[in-house]
């Protein structure tokens, strides 16, 4: 019996000098295991990262246009007719409605910096070659921009506009009611003729009281411009209870 068991030791202990050393075998999968963790973390940025803009920019600017759209309604409403805020104000010159769009009303301050226009509201270009407010009563191009997602996105839903379709600007005492009369699905951002005070890419030729919208274009993107022509048909005033004109019934 003895030396069975001693045969038997000595077979056990070739066996377990003939088996191959793994080095390094839990390597691989460590890595493939911090890998995934690395890739689990960039997902959950990355998908904050998108709610952040397109979600939570929209709620801090709509907060923010709210209050500056308060401060220029009860301007107007302690001002005499035709006095101050009947014309620009550091807080905005009016309000713009477009039915189509389904955005409620939105402010017009002027300039179209993001630091403007990430306030949740539209603004004017300023040049002062291509430009008319409205209330000037010039001919001109009343060109708007607004952001299309996030901040806000005030111009998101440009695209359900159509020809025909009403654009109403407010002021302290006056509604300007524009129809849309051309629209320019796609153009470079480098298109500036399209906020000339003729613009002659809609297919005018003369002189009028034009309004442009733009904004980035295709969703999500800022690659190129969606272009928006309107002209005016209509000025009506605004009388004591602020009744909208027909087009925002």
């Amino acid at each position: 019996m003895a030396a069975t068991t001693d045969d038997t030791a000595e077979h056990t202990d070739d066996s377990t000098a003939r088996r191959p050393r793994r080095r390094g075998s839990g390597r691989p999968a460590l890595a493939v295991s911090v890998l995934g963790e690395l890739l689990i973390t960039v997902g959950l940025v990355l998908g904050l990262f998108v709610v952040y803009s397109l979600w939570w920019t929209n709620v801090i600017a709509d907060r923010k246009a709210d209050r500056q759209g308060d401060k220029v309604r009860d301007r107007w409403a302690h001002s005499a007719p035709g006095g101050p805020g009947a014309l620009d104000t550091k807080d905005g010159i009016g309000f713009l409605h477009v039915p189509a769009m389904h955005n409620g009303e939105v402010l017009v301050k002027k300039g179209t910096s993001t630091d403007v226009l990430n306030d949740g509201v539209a603004g004017y270009y300023t040049d002062p070659v291509k430009a008319a407010l409205p209330m000037t009563g010039k001919e001109g191009n009343f060109a708007l921009a607004a952001h299309r997602d996030g901040h806000g996105a005030k111009f998101h839903n440009i695209d359900k506009l159509e020809k025909g379709d009403p654009i109403v600007f407010e002021t302290k005492d006056k509604w300007y009611v524009y129809k849309v009369y051309d629209i320019l699905p796609e153009t470079s951002k480098f298109d500036i003729d399209v906020l000339d005070r003729v613009p002659e890419e809609s297919g005018v030729t003369k002189p009028g009281h034009y309004i442009t919208l733009t904004t980035c274009t295709p969703v999500y993107t800022s690659r190129h411009r969606y272009v928006v022509w309107g002209e005016l048909v209509r000025v009506d005033k605004v009388d004591s209870e602020r009744t909208p004109p027909a087009e925002l019934r």
